[in-house]
């Protein structure tokens, strides 16, 4: 009897193995970033107009969750790819524009793959870097063990890749390339995943499509809308979309999409300059309405979450570090705190509250500043403030400002706690609108802009060079 029991306890711990490794093994967690996309440039939209046709990212949207009430923490790219990277509101290190986090996020920063590195994980970077353009700022320097892209700003050309000053790299080096630039990228994930099936990965995909400049193929350019800037956007969504489709297809193909953490989101809302399409939000890129903030954002984990569902729950771009962290099974950071949370528990029903409000502000040159609490939202741009009940009017076509002046001072109020936490701007730019203040100056051109970016440059360069001399055996003991 005693020895029945022994085989009976050996035979339900080998059935029940596969299930318990299943259990314990890693998830892949894969993000990936688009650029400028319109919150009705994807078709499983029903605001989306006729001539958007996004198959494969409707297919992924369709078998997963789709988050309704996704944002980013910033209205421009770079802004949201610093805060999406450290889980912390960028403003915490002085980031508040795209040319403050261009310029790199400071390096006691910590990103993503460095948390998950100890658990195992092999990271990649492919695309749009747009976190620092010099060594000390690169991809690979911040945690990822490969990087194939560019560490410019979102405007790179998709063809034209002769441009050494602002080259393709592939790892450190800067290399010569061809093809067209989404496609590419889309050939990099598609290596990673094959070469990385059987390690426990991050893959962080930024395509910079669908950014101008508006390029495409000749050949999938057609006059569907009469505008040729739309037309061509078109094109371009065309391949964006093919690329997700093989991303996708290259998990299922290696039997690991299922256990794959898969999040689709843009960085910004719909660039008005690609004519883009975000209805029925109001606004675009740039601003600080929901069309400007408010993208598409799809999350996928078979393993895990039943899909075919949609989720009501507000989340932001910096709650996709908590996630990863939570979906690895890792602990939170205790030297770096995040601000984002993990979005687990709202995707599985188990809370309805990720925020008790989420902020929005470029600082003071411009002026905007946005905050949601609840429904409420309040927008600001300078001396112009106004609130939306987004529950009613997530169009915000309606300003209740004057009817409800309780709630757009207790909103100011809340906003002004939290901008006294965050640091300074970097570009010493204030931290708030000033109208006393002294005019800013003359923009620069693109060529002056350039002249300035490579000065500082160089002066780094020979700060570098210099402290290293200095650096004597006996002063490093």
């Amino acid at each position: 009897m005693r020895l029945q029991n022994v085989l009976q306890a050996l035979i339900f711990i080998w059935v029940g193995m596969p299930s318990i490794l299943l259990a314990e093994e890693k998830p892949n967690i894969v993000i990936i970033l688009t650029d400028d996309q319109g919150y009705a440039d994807v078709s499983y939209n029903p605001y989306s107009p006729p001539e958007v046709s996004t198959p494969n990212i409707d297919a992924l949207a369709h078998s997963s969750i789709i988050c309704t009430q996704g944002y980013t923490s910033g209205h421009v790219c770079s802004p949201t790819r610093a805060g999406l990277m450290t889980g912390r509101f960028q403003q915490r290190f002085g980031i508040y524009t795209a040319g403050e986090g261009g310029s790199g996020v400071p390096l006691d920063e910590v990103f993503i793959p460095q948390r998950l590195k100890p658990a195992g994980y092999v990271s990649g970077a492919l695309g749009k870097w747009h976190l620092g353009l010099t060594t000390e700022y690169h991809a690979m320097n911040r945690g990822f063990d490969e990087f194939y892209g560019f560490m410019g700003r979102g405007a790179h050309p998709y063809f034209d890749h002769s441009d050494m000053d602002h080259p393709i790299y592939r790892g450190l080096n800067p290399i010569k390339e061809e093809g067209y630039l989404t496609t590419r990228i889309t050939e990099e994930a598609v290596d990673f995943i094959d070469r990385h099936k059987e390690d426990p990965f991050f893959l962080y995909v930024a395509y910079n499509a669908v950014h101008a400049p508006p390029e495409a193929p000749e050949g999938d350019i057609k006059n569907v809308t009469g505008d040729e800037t739309r037309d061509t956007l078109m094109a371009m969504i065309k391949h964006l979309d093919m690329g997700v489709g093989e991303i996708v297809n290259s998990l299922r193909k290696h039997n690991i999409f299922d256990n794959t953490l898969l999040i689709f989101l843009t960085d910004n809302g719909g660039s008005g300059a690609m004519h883009a399409n975000n209805a029925p939000l109001r606004g675009f890129k740039q601003m600080d309405y929901e069309g400007g903030i408010h993208v598409p954002f799809i999350v996928s984990w078979p393993a895990q979450l039943e899909g075919g569902k949609k989720c009501d729950v507000p989340m932001w771009s910096i709650d996709l570090f908590a996630t990863a962290l939570d979906a690895a099974g890792l602990p939170l950071p205790k030297d770096k705190p995040l601000d984002g949370k993990s979005i687990l528990p709202a995707l599985k029903g188990e809370t309805d509250k990720l925020h008790e409000e989420l902020y929005w502000s470029s600082a003071g040159e411009k002026g905007k500043w946005a905050i949601r609490s609840g429904n409420w939202k309040l927008v600001a741009e300078k001396n112009r403030i106004e609130l939306f009940d987004l529950k009613k009017d997530l169009s915000e076509t309606t300003n209740l400002s004057k009817k409800h002046p309780k709630v757009v001072t207790k909103l100011t109020a809340k906003y002004n706690e939290w901008l006294d936490k965050m640091a300074p701007p970097v570009s010493k730019q204030e931290k708030r609108w000033n109208p006393d203040a002294t005019a800013p100056a003359k923009k620069m051109s693109n060529k002056e802009k350039k002249a300035a970016r490579e000065k500082k440059k160089a002066e780094r360069i020979k700060a570098r060079a210099a402290e290293k001399s200095n650096q004597t055996p006996g002063s490093l003991k």
